[in-house]
């Protein structure tokens, strides 16, 4: 039987999320919906509200994690999802948002967030997803064109929260890590440190940049982790190959070790597979 963890906010660092990001594969597993405008009004075209609406966290659901041979699961309580939701508004993270948990994103914000307490009555039950009493329910209004255009075409399929819970997650003492990434791995989240210094550190979440320090100390990274950073760095690839130095895909794709890093990681991951 696989082990079972419980995911808290220790009540002395009480930080709890910092951001919520859209996701190709959530990891609560329940994709967003995408809300239209149902009204046709005269003179105009029916447009899109690029308003999308989903869970951010759902309680007592049990979430399932591998990082090597291990495997296990991860759940929240209701409790530990009120208090989330709470203080992520209390902390004024409302315009806190970012792509795959790592690109920080401009335009996206929560305009609505509220705990569930009723399944039928609740207005997620018209929008179809199935919530639970005790889910974080959020709206997220998306006025950048880009990320909603990725939106339309379902590279974005959910929300995933981002913050304490996932520095919890992914280094459970236990697991199996590695630290025999090359130099250039290192090399390069210590330049992209030196770049987001120069830029007032404003590239990156606080996930990213504990990477990079991570990186830079070549302190070794669990296997969960490893898939993270292949996964990043092949979808914010393009970000990086503009070339400039102050803008934050650039920087931020340096921080999670650059294109030697998604190299080292997706061998890790086939020799991983092979075993």
């Amino acid at each position: 039987m696989l082990d079972i963890i419980e995911l808290i906010i220790d009540d002395e660092d009480a930080i709890g999320v910092e951001a919520i990001s859209l996701v190709e594969h959530p990891a609560i597993e329940e994709d967003f919906i995408a809300l239209k405008n149902q009204k046709t009004e005269f003179k105009t075209i029916d447009k899109d509200k690029r308003i999308v609406v989903g869970l951010a966290l759902i309680p007592n659901k049990p979430i399932y994690r591998k990082s090597g041979d291990n495997e296990y699961y991860v759940f929240f309580s209701r409790k530990t999802v009120r208090k989330s939701a709470e203080l992520y508004l209390k902390n004024n993270n409302s315009n806190n948002a970012t792509l795959e948990h790592e690109l920080k994103v401009d335009g996206v914000s929560v305009v609505e967030s509220w705990i569930v307490e009723d399944v039928e009555k609740d207005k997620t039950a018209l929008y179809g997803l199935n919530a639970v009493e005790g889910a974080w329910a959020v709206v997220m209004r998306i006025n950048n064109e880009k990320v909603w255009q990725d939106v339309k075409k379902g590279i974005y399929k959910g929300l995933s929260i981002e913050g304490y819970f996932a520095d919890k997650m992914e280094r459970p003492k236990e697991m199996e890590s590695f630290s025999d990434y090359p130099q250039s791995v290192s090399n390069n989240a210590k330049r992209g440190i030196e770049l987001n210094k120069k830029v007032n550190n404003k590239c990156a979440t606080q996930v990213g940049k504990v990477r990079a320090q991570q990186l830079a100390d070549r302190k070794p990274v669990s296997m969960e982790t490893i898939k993270r950073m292949f996964s990043y760095l092949s979808r914010a690839e393009e970000y990086y190959k503009t070339g400039d130095t102050e803008a934050c895909g650039y920087i931020s794709y340096l921080l999670w070790g650059g294109k030697s890093a998604k190299t080292w990681a997706e061998n890790k991951i086939k020799q991983n597979e092979k075993k």
